[in-house]
């Protein structure tokens, strides 16, 4: 049983909804002073090595926030283009079909949850993202 029209178009609009809202979170962390308290520390004077790890941390921070948000663009971009040639809920891995409610859930779902699992367990010691 594939997804109704009424389904695929609610999946449609909580797409839209959360890619507007990742858009406007990574404006607002590159726009904003990103690290006002290491500001605060360099204001101070001269800055010791605690406080330089201190502001490397942060700057961690807000690279790992921006890449995850970047990273769920890209994820709802690619189920929009599924969307469009008609495989949006068709699992990558069997050809099978992706239930409404793993969608409901996870919007971006590009396999069924069995072949899911699966892959985080072959898959489960390799990191993906790095800094």
């Amino acid at each position: 049983m594939s997804l109704k029209q009424s389904q695929l178009s609610t999946l449609a609009k909580e797409l839209d909804r959360s890619y507007k809202t990742l858009l406007e979170e990574v404006r607002d962390e590159l726009e904003t002073p990103q690290h006002e308290q290491y500001i605060e520390l360099i204001d101070r004077g001269p800055a010791d090595s605690a406080d330089e790890a201190i502001g490397d941390a942060l700057a961690d921070i807000n690279l790992a926030i921006i890449d995850r948000h970047v990273s769920e663009i890209r994820d709802i971009e690619a189920a929009r283009a599924r969307i469009k040639d008609g495989s949006f809920g068709t699992c990558v891995d069997c050809g099978g079909e992706i239930g409404f409610e793993r969608l409901q859930a996870y919007p971006t779902a590009k396999r069924c949850l069995g072949c899911q699992q699966q892959h985080e367990k072959l898959y489960a010691n390799q990191r993906t993202h790095t800094l």
